[in-house]
């Protein structure tokens, strides 16, 4: 017995003493939610901006039209419309109890002045120079005047987030940039949020359009009963957009710092790209040329930069139904502002787990980055670019030949056929002299099509008849790029019952390749397959152009002039940058509270904007709810009624994390500060349980009535 535990003894120190295996790196975020960087363009201006510029009493400006109804017709005129769906190419949804900034603005009549959102997800029209598709989206709240604005910005590689203000008739809106740190507090991944299914904020609840429809507002041009469909595009259109900073964070940095080694990489994506947009995203098996520029530089680089791979936040929020306990909707003004409460679940600002972890290693990696990089196609520039590739004279064809069985014996047709090939190749499908359609195709290389419209062409030979292929309104591409420019049938056998297929393959990637192989040996290959964003407008122009096609169309060259970006000054200045003899316990709350609530704006309230008195006042009215916020961190998460403040998820730009600050010296100055002032006006000890018990939407606002 004593051998044994002796022996037992022995193993269990052997066990302590060998090394412990390394803990896995931890993921770094694509966009960390805690560095929002510069508040204006570091280069580049908006989507919003260019569209919208011109000149305003001979002085270069942004004018967004008015009224809401015009700003949509303008968008619409730069979007070509899908011939195969019946939705428009800008989405407008309804959101009368939302979660945005402006969501009391219209209190306590949240039907009769819903707020509008729109999302643009159409490609553009053929004359339009803007990649609007994913890359704007509108938030305009009547009641306020205000605009809230998410557009990207191509120079940069963001997002950028803007404001307008008076947008009114009779007014002249003022365009400003955004405080992008109060922004991200909700856009933690720099980019649109939108809710999951079943947006039951949006006119897609019955019970919400049938209150709009009830207040007999008028929506501008936006209906109050709505399916799903429309928040279901728009749920997509935020999804997309939220990829691409893990798409810009790749291209620019995933290849390596800007040596020969990485530009190979970066042109070895673009032409990955290009690939994917010809061949409708079809996947394709990499080759070897690939695999080592490509794959393996990235393998390389990015375990390097990030160990624990890169971390995707998520563009989702809960879905939320404001209505669920709703019997009828009340008559009093109290009552009815009560709806408007978000609890702490639901808040946006609550800090939001990644998506996803994006690692080299993974089956899906090359893939996702890729087709993040196709997104910057759009349909006009595959099109030109197929243009292009059509009109050269020097392309090689690769004929593939499939035998076929035929059913159908009458020499015009109809016949049936179904074509194969011990490679794998395979059609089916009918012709006749005119025409006909391939029901399916699939090619050795990966390659799989279905629903190919076929139209006689060229001069019909009794053995022999040729036809050009169409699939979605173009020529088809194969997995590898690849144009099938003609179909050639051939009957044979005594009793036409056997034939073959000739599928004129047209290799449209070997000029492709030529061309992105000369920009990479000219003087812009340097800046073109360098680090920093992709270029999208200036890599499409130089491959187009050097194609022999039509120049692409470039927003930044066609621009009118731009007045320079602006943000907006604070009213009256602020206590401390003034050096107004701000009380001691006021100082306290600036290092934490002023990112959000020091600025020109009473979403959220600004009550750290003004002279001395003038902040002690707003302190001092806002004081519950500060309390509220404040007290929440000492709160387990499932029982916080609201979320703490400051976000948890801005915490890091503070030099601190949500435990940290919850027993901080800071907070409970803060706290302890609060509190006197609620036992000044006669309040008992003040209780977070107790301050909620009417609900948070019924404390005390922030901002005293003007």
């Amino acid at each position: 017995m004593r051998r044994t535990t002796l022996l037992l003894a022995a193993l269990l120190g052997l066990v302590a003493a060998m090394p412990q295996a390394a803990e896995r790196p931890a993921a770094s975020w694509v966009v960390d939610p805690a560095a929002p960087g510069d508040n204006l363009p570091p280069v580049g201006r908006s989507l919003f901006d260019q569209i919208f510029a011109t000149t305003r009493d001979g002085q270069a400006a942004v004018v967004p039209p008015f009224p809401f109804t015009a700003l949509v017709a303008r968008l619409e005129a730069e979007l070509a419309r899908d011939p195969a769906s019946p939705l428009p190419p800008v989405k407008p949804v309804l959101i009368p109890l939302g979660r945005s900034l402006q969501r009391t603005a219209a209190a306590p009549d949240y039907f009769a002045f819903p707020r509008l959102v729109i999302a643009v997800d159409g490609e553009p029209a053929a004359h339009s120079p803007y990649l609007l598709k994913d890359r704007l989206y509108l938030g305009y709240q009547e009641k306020s005047a205000v605009l809230e604005v998410i557009s990207y910005n191509e120079a940069a590689g963001r997002f950028e987030f803007q404001l307008v203000k008076d947008y009114r008739a009779g007014s002249r809106p003022r365009v400003f940039y955004a405080n992008r740190s109060l922004c991200f507090a909700c856009h933690q991944n720099g980019a649109p949020i939108f809710s999951r299914a079943l947006w039951d904020e949006t006119n897609a609840n019955p019970q919400v359009a049938a209150l709009l429809a009830a207040s007999g507002g008028d929506f501008h041009g936006i209906p109050p009963n709505r399916g799903v469909d429309v928040p279901y595009a728009i749920d997509l259109a935020t999804r997309r957009a939220n990829g691409y900073a893990l798409t810009q964070r790749l291209w620019g940095e995933g290849c390596g710092n800007g040596d020969l080694a990485s530009r190979r990489c970066r042109a070895g994506l673009f032409a990955a790209a290009l690939r994917h947009a010809l061949s409708d995203g079809q996947p394709w098996p990499a080759d070897t040329t690939f695999t080592a520029t490509v794959a393996a530089r990235l393998g390389v680089e990015t375990k390097r930069l990030w160990p624990g791979g890169l971390a995707i936040g998520s563009a989702d929020l809960p879905n939320r139904n404001p209505l669920h306990a709703l019997k009828a909707w009340p008559a009093e003004r109290r009552q009815r502002i009560a709806y408007s409460e978000v609890a702490a679940p639901f808040d946006p600002l609550l800090r939001r787990p990644p998506q996803g972890i994006w690692q080299a290693g993974q089956s899906d990696a090359l893939p996702t980055l890729v087709g993040g990089l196709a997104g910057f196609i759009s349909a006009a520039d595959r099109r030109r670019l197929e243009a292009a590739l059509a009109g050269l004279a020097d392309t090689p064809q690769l004929p593939i030949e499939l035998p076929c069985r035929i059913a159908g014996a009458k020499p015009a047709g109809p016949w049936s056929l179904t074509c194969g090939s011990p490679g794998g190749a395979l059609a089916e499908g009918t012709l006749s002299a005119q025409g006909g359609r391939l029901g399916r195709l699939s090619l050795p290389d990966g390659s799989a099509l279905s629903h190919l419209d076929l139209a006689a062409s060229g001069q019909a030979m009794p053995s022999e008849r040729h036809y050009a292929l169409r699939h979605k309104g173009r020529t088809p591409y194969t997995a590898a790029g690849e144009a099938i420019v003609r179909l050639r049938f051939l009957r044979g056998g005594d009793d036409g019952s056997a034939g073959r297929i000739i599928l004129d393959i047209r290799q449209d990637m070997l000029a492709v390749n030529r061309k992105i192989a000369a920009i990479f040996e000219n003087g812009a290959g340097a800046s073109l397959f360098g680090p920093g964003p992709f270029p999208r407008q200036a890599l499409l122009a130089a491959l187009i152009g050097g194609l022999g096609g039509p120049n692409t169309a470039s927003c930044c060259d066609t621009a009118r002039p731009l007045p320079p970006p602006q943000l907006e000054a604070i009213p009256g200045g602020s206590a401390l940058l003034a050096g107004d003899p701000v009380a001691r316990s006021l100082h306290a709350f600036y290092p934490y509270c002023a990112t959000c609530h020091q600025s020109a704006e009473s979403f959220p309230p600004n009550f750290l904007s003004g002279s001395a008195s003038e902040v002690a006042a707003k302190l001092r009215h806002c004081a519950p709810r500060l309390y509220v916020r404040l007290a929440m961190a000492d709160l387990p998460a499932d029982r916080r009624a609201k979320t703490p403040m400051p976000p948890e998820s801005m915490l890091p730009a503070f030099g601190t994390e949500a435990g940290d600050w919850q027993a901080s010296p800071t907070r409970q100055t803060l706290l302890a500060q609060v509190g006197n002032w609620l036992r000044e006006e006669n309040h008992p000890p003040p209780d977070p349980g107790q301050l909620l018990a009417g609900g948070y939407e019924a404390l005390r606002p922030c901002l005293p009535a003007p």
